[in-house]
């Protein structure tokens, strides 16, 4: 049985909590623009603010391209933090 007739799709919400709504907002707006122009040919991804938290929603079509977005999320989603704890040093 192959992998496509097990599983149909795979959704998924992230949470991440920040600190402050200060620092979820900066992260927010430092990706934002990653998330609405990656590819999604067989995966999808929405971000929202609230408060304190950035909310990622995944929707992916296998396994493979739901673990792609989930780490194309981690990275940039690190790098704003990484960047954004330099520039307050």
């Amino acid at each position: 049985m192959s992998e496509s007739e097990i599983l149909k799709s795979i959704n998924s919400d992230i949470v991440i909590d920040f600190d402050t709504e200060k620092q979820a907002k900066i992260v927010y707006d430092s990706i934002l623009l990653e998330f609405e122009t990656s590819p999604d040919y067989r995966s999808s991804m929405d971000l929202k603010l609230d408060k304190n938290s950035i909310i990622i929603t995944i929707d992916a079509e296998d396994a493979t391209s739901f673990r792609a977005s989930i780490n194309s999320a981690i990275k940039w989603i690190k790098l704003s933090v990484e960047i954004n704890e330099l520039t307050e040093s």
